[in-house]
């Protein structure tokens, strides 16, 4: 196996702050509580727009282009073909076969990350698509508006989570309502949740000109309280892998 290293010197992808009453695991945080609010129940004003998907119950994985290069990447960052888990090696094995795919996307010192299927973790999923859906375009750790990533990737025809709102805030009843017991992903098993993503359109200069700009201000997720991590991995299940798609 290749010695382990991180290519962007970085972890590939963080952890979202979890709403208030979502279940949460070891090394997780809290969002702050006016977060939770712009998020579920009330924007700050006009400028503020909430788009809500379901969250997906993979593993968290990117591909980095880095002088022209693609690197699969697991969440810590790590090159996923030195990782001691055969899902990540399948993924490698993955991107390089739909690199021109992501060389299409990715503009140099961008990554796309995602969520990869291929294994159950705590979700059974009947994949009707492929195994990679992507939720974030970065560079570094800024990330592409919702629409900017969707216009890169839909000529190349990659996956996103189902989007189930977007406008102004929305509850957790409401969302976990219209996400109905099995999502949109072909979920076998009780969906794990939803995330919020509030963007903004943000003053350049306040005070000065009145110009403004959108960003992407935060992402929150609710994870339902019952939901059990990992519980088809081998390592804690003590069978055979569960597959998803091979």
């Amino acid at each position: 196996m290749e010695e382990r290293r991180k290519p962007l010197g970085m972890k590939n992808y963080g952890h979202i702050a979890h709403l208030p009453g979502s279940r949460m695991g070891p090394g997780d945080h809290s969002c702050e509580l006016g977060q939770a609010r712009i998020a579920t129940v009330n924007a700050r004003d006009r400028h503020d727009h909430v788009i809500v998907q379901e969250k997906l119950d993979g593993t968290n994985v990117g591909v980095a282009r880095v002088d022209g290069v693609l690197y699969p990447l697991v969440r810590v960052g790590y090159v996923a073909d030195t990782s001691p888990f055969e899902q990540h090696w399948r993924f490698a094995q993955w991107v390089y076969a739909n690199q021109d795919r992501f060389l299409a996307v990715l503009r140099d010192g961008e990554r796309l990350v995602g969520e990869w299927l291929m294994q159950a973790h705590g979700t059974r999923y009947q994949l009707e698509h492929e195994p990679f859906v992507a939720f974030d375009l970065m560079f570094d750790i800024e990330r592409a508006r919702y629409d900017d990533l969707i216009t890169r990737l839909k000529q190349n025809d990659f996956v996103t989570p189902m989007v189930i709102h977007r406008g102004g805030p929305l509850s957790i009843e409401a969302a976990m309502k219209m996400l109905n017991t099995y999502g949109f992903h072909g979920a076998s098993d009780q969906v794990e949740g939803a995330v919020w993503r509030v963007e903004r359109n943000e003053l350049t200069n306040p005070g000065k000109d009145g110009k403004r700009r959108w960003i992407v201000d935060f992402l929150v997720k609710y994870v339902r309280h019952d939901k059990q991590d990992g519980i088809y991995l081998p390592e804690i299940s003590g069978k055979e892998p569960v597959w998803n798609w091979r």
